[in-house]
């Protein structure tokens, strides 16, 4: 029997995060063929040159008992993380998993808008995602299907994460709390609490998770990264998560707050049952060139009941004293904010998926 060919496609290493709980769902499916591939993991050196890494990244996945790809194939389904040059395709289904919450960046919306005549199933975290994709006008002849957050599936389904074991293999303090600083590239929160981060986090355990790009050095300086491993080496109670540990999930697990200003960990962090803190920026600085807004919500009204709200680094220790222990009312709004955001935070939003997948190549309908 004919295998159907299945590729995930990624840009970016951690893109795969968003990937996984679904790699793993096809591979253990005999019926597909189930093929990776990388294509623009490249650190800048010196400002000027490009040095590719996906051969590195790939090899890696072979060893981890994945097939890898360079693309010249067929296939009937391909999975990706943004919008791609459809015609290498053929007549692939081609299923869109953003590589973050959907509504929270302007990025997807932009690339949709350049490509409203192709036709991809764009899969949804929930109704806010829905009702900010069908108001940006980028839809075109794309469907829309709701069906959760995928990336998130192994943070709900038992025995995956064992917070001890995770702290040690840190090196850190079982018996204190956890506090995430998970800043985005742009905007950015690292320049103006580079030191607070460490200062308000003396009786803590700190865990620095940087954005991907924050190490490329292409869209965001490398002095995004070198600023904390400066630093670090001054204080016991941190660590900074190394750029090939991608996912976030263990992360977000041991976590008792974080602390961010646009990431998509914010969102994912409301979905774990805890609180965040939300450094407040600076509007003007959340526009691309054009003059586009970049985030898809205000930050200093984001979440603003469910979450703490900070705007000066003299201000962070006590935001997080708020954020580990919050009031009644913050997480009765953060559950309601959490309906209107996630469908179905139950570890089978993959399964959903593959399901829509499925029934949509059954009837032979690419949307």
């Amino acid at each position: 029997m004919n295998k159907t060919k299945v590729l995930f496609k990624m840009f970016y290493l951690y893109h795969k995060a968003a990937y996984d709980p679904l790699i793993e769902l096809f591979e253990r499916d005999s019926k597909y063929d189930v093929a990776l591939s990388l294509t623009h993991e490249a650190e800048r050196i010196i400002g000027l040159f490009d040095k590719d890494q996906t051969k590195k990244y790939l090899q890696k996945f072979e060893k981890e008992g994945h097939r890898i790809s360079n693309e010249n194939e067929n296939y009937d389904i391909v999975f990706v993380p943004d919008v791609v040059a459809e015609k290498k395709y053929g007549d692939a289904l081609l299923c869109l998993i953003w590589h973050g919450i959907t509504f929270t960046k302007t990025g997807i919306y932009r690339e949709l808008k350049k490509h409203t005549d192709y036709r991809y199933v764009i899969f949804a975290e929930g109704d806010q995602s829905i009702q900010s994709l069908m108001a940006s006008g980028s839809i075109g002849n794309s469907k829309v299907v709701k069906v959760g957050y995928p990336k998130m599936d192994p943070y709900f389904t038992a025995g995956n994460f064992d917070r001890d074991k995770i702290l040690q293999s840190l090196g850190l303090d079982p018996k204190k709390p956890v506090i995430l600083f998970a800043p985005t590239y742009k905007p950015t929160c690292i320049y103006d609490l580079k030191d607070a981060i460490f200062e308000a986090t003396t009786e803590y355990n700190l865990i620095i998770k940087l954005h991907h790009y924050s190490w490329l050095g292409k869209y965001a300086s490398h002095r995004q990264h070198k600023i904390f491993e400066q630093r670090i080496k001054q204080y016991d109670h941190a660590v900074i998560i190394p750029k090939d540990d991608y996912s976030i999930l263990p992360l977000l697990y041991i976590s008792d707050t974080l602390v961010s200003e646009a990431s998509g960990a914010i969102t994912e962090f409301l979905a774990t049952g805890k609180t965040g803190i939300i450094y407040n920026l600076d509007q003007e600085s959340l526009k691309h060139s054009d003059g586009e807004v970049l985030l898809g919500f205000d930050n200093r009204e984001y979440l603003k009941d469910s979450f703490v709200h900070i705007n000066r680094p003299d201000e962070l220790q006590a935001g997080i004293e708020r954020a580990l222990h919050p009031t009644v009312e913050m997480k009765n709004v953060q559950k309601d904010d959490r309906d209107k955001i996630f469908y179905k935070l139950d570890g089978k939003a993959s399964t959903r998926v593959k399901q829509t997948v499925e029934q949509l190549i059954t009837q032979g309908s690419k949307v």
